[in-house]
């Protein structure tokens, strides 16, 4: 009954927070990519500059430095309108503009080796770095159009290039000038490389890792639909036979050969108790899927709610030992939610079952969340478990239908915007920390005006 309450609390689904902020961010790896562009252009900007002072003013080479500095401005340009569309469009990036911002890169790499020699200088083969960023970041009809581009570019300035007067030093082999252009360009195309291609692929890992994630969470979501489905179905089963039940008990009570017997009275009693109990849980299932039987949630505060709750989940519960902390502060309104009261019950009689004799819940605040700490002295988890809190059918129970309740209590903090996480205690026992965003069930201001 306990994993039924709880696919009845994950139903109702409050708030979708993380939901709609996976929908907001979306997918980042094209704005990732670009920001790693722009951090490339800003390094080229760098080395051209440091590139042109050098041969000019330190070798005596002859430079069109107007035409070089003014190529220069116009991509230092370009990459701050670069930088201004990442801050102010919040929407990813796409292949379109990636595409379109190698191809400013390569035709400022082709003027600027239009001015210094054309083919013969040694830094043509920078093109190769574009192919291979084109190769990993675009769709393969961008990357082929990237590569006949710059093969073009290459065609072009073998016969367009302007001439660069250098010294014929070739049979210094080493000491050649040229031959040491050529170790700056592979030296620099090697380093590049390495460190972009490195974090683009990083990116292509964080963003598979992110869309797995999806994928189990929809799975869930799915699983999680139909088990309440099943729950409501079986509320309205239930409640006929319980409410036939309460009513023979009832009778019972008022017959002379129970009431001569204070044993059996007692007994009665008690099954009336249970009754009750079971109708509850049927009403909360209904109320849950959204066929309130009862009440709806009611504004109250931290304190309340959670004394509430821990009063009735004692009373309804073989409880031995019990220690339950408050620590939360200065008390706040909030609305109950039905399904965080579920959730927690799940979280405690998980414990209960792990640990008969003694039982601790903690409540504190950090800052903007609430925490709730349930502890228990049993035998603890396992470490295969710990890495799979949170999956359906995930128990050391052995039973049937068992290691549902930390799945639904895990989705239903999802929901309100939260997580559970789980640890073993040091010397014995588990910790079950359910945090949650005091936001989610905090009471509105205008609240009262709206009603």
């Amino acid at each position: 009954m306990t994993a039924t309450k709880g696919a009845a609390a994950a139903v109702q689904s409050p708030q979708p927070i993380p939901a709609q902020r996976e929908t907001d961010d979306g997918d980042a790896t094209g704005r990732k990519n670009m920001q790693q562009l722009i951090q490339l252009r800003w390094i080229a900007v760098l080395g051209q500059i440091g590139t042109i002072l050098l041969v000019r003013y330190g070798f005596g080479i002859s430079l069109p430095m107007a035409f070089m500095l003014a190529v220069l401005a116009g991509l230092i340009g370009f990459n701050l309108l670069s930088m201004l569309r990442l801050r102010w469009l919040r929407r990813d990036v796409s292949n379109g503009e990636l595409f379109l911002a190698l191809l400013v890169d390569v035709a400022t790499l082709t003027m600027q080796l239009y001015a210094s020699g054309g083919a013969t200088n040694p830094f043509i083969f920078l093109y190769l770095l574009q192919v291979v960023l084109a190769a990993v970041l675009l769709e393969a009809w961008s990357t082929w159009i990237i590569l006949l581009v710059t093969a073009g570019c290459f065609v072009w300035l073998e016969f367009a290039g302007l001439p660069l007067v250098m010294p014929p030093d070739y049979e210094r082999g080493p000491l050649s000038l040229y031959i040491q252009g050529m170790l700056i360009c592979f030296v620099l195309n090697a380093v590049l490389l390495v460190i972009f291609i490195s974090r683009i692929t990083r990116n292509r890992r964080e963003r598979d890792a992110r869309l797995a994630d999806l994928r189990q969470r929809a799975a869930e979501g799915e699983h999680i639909v139909r088990m309440g489905l099943l729950a409501s179905g079986a509320a309205h089963e239930l409640g006929t036979p319980l409410a036939t039940l309460s009513v023979i008990l009832g009778d019972w009570r008022h017959m002379p050969v129970f009431k001569s017997d204070p044993d059996l009275l007692d007994e009665i009693t008690e099954m009336q108790t249970q009754v009750l109990r079971c109708k509850s849980i049927v009403s909360g299932i209904l109320l849950s899927a959204g066929e309130a039987r009862g009440e709806s949630s009611e504004e109250t505060t931290v304190h309340a709610f959670l004394d509430e709750l821990v009063e009735e989940w004692r009373a309804t519960r073989p409880v031995t030992g019990f220690d339950y902390h408050n620590a939360f502060g200065e008390d706040m309104d909030i609305v109950s939610d039905s399904a965080l009261k579920q959730s927690l019950c799940n979280v405690l009689d998980n414990a209960l079952e792990a640990s008969r004799d003694w039982v601790g819940l903690q409540v504190s605040r950090d800052g903007e969340s609430l925490i709730l700490t349930v502890l228990d002295r049993g035998p603890g988890f396992s470490e295969e478990m710990l890495g799979r809190i949170g999956r359906p059918y995930q128990s050391t129970k052995g039973r049937p239908g068992s290691g549902l309740g930390l799945f639904l209590v895990v989705n239903v903090a999802r929901t309100l915007g939260g997580n559970l996480t789980a640890r073993n205690r040091p010397h014995k026992g588990a910790e079950v920390t359910l945090t949650l965003p005091l936001s989610a069930i905090a009471l509105e201001e205008e609240h009262g005006e709206r009603a």
